[in-house]
């Protein structure tokens, strides 16, 4: 748990600290290099916290928002974003770590998950990638957060994306795991490499009226969720109790219509909610994404692209570096914890 000892003890790891190497990381820098020197990170073991010290909550746009915050409140912003099948507490290391450093770090439950609800039952339950970025716009908006940096992975990846490429005013850096993720539906109707298609077994699988069923059915979703865990990322021997504690967040009401609408819409099985449909239109052509930004490539998750992140390279043309993480899987912040929070860090320097 994050106490008040335990923070109080990362404040004092995150300051005045030796700088320290962090194991298996390459990088590749693309751009200018960082106007300052960025403080290097102690290096946390994964699970070191299993807790945020309390959960808040804020009407936000279509939502009622959860969300952890760490660090002072008035120090420099960063929002961390999860992805599927995960939930707040892939970043449950890196918050402590970067509070330590004196930013505010704010992680929020995404639509569908934990304790962010809906505030009303009329809301269409889509989870088009625009609708998730406008939601992480709101919360902004509420908690009156003009600019943050923006850090994460899977969905979350997606979202700072869009939001980097739609609105850069509100970005001051992001880093983005396995690059740039923003999905163009039209090109996801053509078939792919039969390799690419097995590794997107559940996102056919979501497409069926058994998948329907799976994700309909609490007990039976969790243990899909559990079963990719172990897929995505095969090095990370983690335990009973730590994926008890997001499988949590997999029982939110709305969790199956968000999550079966997302990976449906993708591939141009169902419709979107009309209301985003402009800013999907814009989001059809690719964007470049113009803010610093620092990529990173977990190299154990099968959804990495190969070229040390030249895959994506074009589309990011701001001040840029691109890392790459040894021996760790798709859920990096959380396997990863000291890595990631230092690319934030340097992001924010770039």
């Amino acid at each position: 748990m994050i106490n008040r000892r335990t923070f109080s003890k990362a404040v004092g790891l995150g300051t005045g600290v030796a700088a320290t190497a962090l194991p298996g990381m390459s990088s590749q820098a693309s751009a200018a290099p960082a106007s300052s020197a960025a403080p290097a990170l102690p290096v946390v073991a994964p699970g070191t916290h299993t807790e945020f010290a309390r959960l808040k909550h804020v009407k936000a746009g279509a939502l009622e928002v959860g969300y952890a915050e760490a660090g002072p409140a008035h120090g420099p912003v960063v929002v961390c974003l999860h992805g599927w099948p995960y939930d707040i507490h892939s970043f449950v290391d890196v918050a402590p770590l970067l509070a330590g450093l004196g930013y505010r770090v704010v992680v929020p439950y995404l639509r569908g998950h934990g304790s962010t609800r809906f505030r009303s039952d009329r809301t269409p339950r889509t989870a088009e990638q625009s609708a998730v970025a406008l939601d992480v716009i709101a919360l902004m908006d509420a908690l009156k957060i003009h600019r943050a940096v923006l850090a994460g992975f899977d969905w979350g990846s997606r979202t700072a994306d869009v939001i980097a490429a739609l609105w850069p005013e509100r970005v001051k850096a992001l880093v983005s795991t396995s690059g740039y993720l923003i999905t163009d539906v039209k090109a996801q109707r053509e078939p792919a490499a039969a390799a690419v298609e097995h590794m997107w077994w559940y996102q056919w699988y979501f497409a069926t009226e058994r998948g329907k069923k799976t994700m309909e059915n609490a007990e039976d979703r969790i243990a899909l969720c559990r079963y990719v865990w172990t897929l995505v990322s095969p090095n990370w021997n983690f335990d009973d109790a730590t994926f008890a504690r997001t499988a949590r967040a997999f029982r939110n009401p709305d969790y199956a219509a968000i999550v079966l609408h997302n990976y449906r819409w993708r591939i141009g099985l169902v419709e979107g909610d009309p209301r985003y449909d402009r800013y999907e239109k814009r989001l059809a052509a690719r964007p470049a994404i113009h803010v610093p930004t620092v990529t990173l490539d977990p190299a154990l998750d099968p959804f990495t692209p190969p070229g040390d992140g030249s895959a994506y390279r074009d589309h990011f043309t701001g001040p840029y570096e691109h890392r790459t993480i040894a021996d760790v899987g798709h859920n990096l912040p959380q396997e990863a914890p000291t890595a990631f929070a230092q690319a934030v860090v340097d992001a924010d320097r770039l």
